[in-house]
């Protein structure tokens, strides 16, 4: 049944409908022009739940979901058939694709192309790069960089060996307030490059046991361990400091 009266004089020229799928999850909220007639509409449809054309049925709902009827004369109008803002309309595919085919990214097939034929293409970011030379392109920075990271590691070592295990020690860290502790761990660690000296904290102001991702290099407590790069460790005699921690609940 189409009502060719329902557009009226007063109906806008276009719809705003929400569109779900027997294929999908997901609902699309689009607008549509009256003047399309459905086998143009079921086209438009392709692009938003990736049924052909062809093996589309059209079912109308209310805002509220009540079917109101189906849209099954490809030469009418969308426009003749009673549709309102916020009515949704659903697309049955009978194409015999599974639910959620469309959704399950998984399943395309993706072009993948080798490092030999990229390496080669003119217009690719790499051979930009290597044109500009830029970022690791750059044979005079990169050697730089690498050599800022040697005298860095030097700088490191150097503080490091000043440093034995059991001192007692004071970190001081911009911005934050100073931590007495005793060291536990001086040396090279895995999980970030560089020196790093262990800290048992004197109280629970710290981040881990002694152990990071699994690896213990020193044991202690719970939020007792900490790990603080060499620069920011004074060495001396500094007895322990009562925080006050032990009388808070």
């Amino acid at each position: 049944m189409i009502l060719s009266g329902a557009l009226g004089a007063a109906s806008p020229a276009t719809v705003s409908v929400s569109i779900s799928s027997s294929l999908n999850s997901f609902r699309a909220q689009k607008r549509y022009g009256r003047g399309l007639t459905i086998a143009e509409f079921k086209c438009k449809l392709e692009l938003v739940v990736g049924s052909p054309a062809s093996c589309m049925d059209l079912e109308l709902y209310t805002s509220d979901d009540k079917f109101v009827m189906k849209l099954d004369s490809d030469e009418a109008l969308l426009g003749s058939y009673p549709i309102d803002d916020g009515c949704r309309i659903h697309v049955i595919d009978r194409s015999g694709a599974r639910v959620g085919e469309y959704e399950d990214v998984s399943r395309v097939e993706k072009y993948e192309m080798s490092a030999t034929d990229y390496e080669k293409r003119p217009d690719s970011v790499r051979s930009f790069l290597k044109r500009s030379k830029v970022g690791k392109f750059n044979e005079e920075e990169m050697l730089k960089k690498e050599a800022e990271q040697e005298q860095k590691l030097a700088e490191e070592k150097a503080l490091a060996e000043t440093i034995s295990v059991g001192a007692r020690c004071e970190v001081r860290v911009s911005g934050q307030p100073s931590k007495r502790g005793t060291v536990m761990f001086v040396g090279l660690a895995e999980f970030k490059p560089g020196y790093w000296i262990g800290i048992k904290y004197d109280e629970p102001l710290g981040k881990n046991n002694g152990s990071v991702n699994g690896k213990q290099y020193f044991e202690c407590q719970p939020k007792y361990g900490a790990f603080v790069k060499p620069q920011y460790i004074t060495v001396g005699d500094f007895p322990e400091e009562d925080y006050g921690l032990d009388d808070e609940m």
